[in-house]
């Protein structure tokens, strides 16, 4: 399964895309110490989880949802001053009870964190949400 038009994204043998050298990348299914993060508890179906995480995106500023399916979503976020996109992907596994993330600037070496900040407040929110 690749994200509409972005052939280096998506979800091939059960994994997101490995992230790059470069420090500006988070992924769940890393094992790289500079990248990995780890996924999000889930406990209810991969179609609710997917739809709690676009609900939770979509009160997000400068966000784009570009592909959704009942396992995976993929969104871009905008940089606030020069409109940098960094990439954001979504993917459940139901039988783990986990959403498993990336998220990774298009451009540039160094984000100064931004991923790994973003994604957490995700998570955050994510849990919030899943204790409601």
């Amino acid at each position: 399964m690749e994200s509409k038009g972005f052939p280096d994204l998506g979800v091939r043998h059960g994994q997101l895309t490995p992230c790059p050298s470069t420090p500006n990348c988070v992924c769940t299914h890393s094992e790289d110490v500079r990248h990995q993060i780890e996924p999000l508890s889930s406990s209810g179906t991969a179609a609710d989880a997917i739809t709690a995480i676009r609900r939770l995106l979509e009160q997000m500023p400068r966000v784009r949802l570009v592909t959704q399916t009942d396992t995976y979503l993929h969104a871009e976020f905008a940089t606030a001053v020069f409109r940098f996109i960094d990439d954001v992907e979504f993917y459940v596994d139901e039988t783990a009870g986990v959403v498993h993330f990336r998220s990774a600037s298009r451009v540039g070496y160094s984000d100064l964190g931004v991923n790994r900040r973003r994604m957490e407040g995700i998570r955050e929110k994510f849990q919030q949400i899943a204790a409601e």
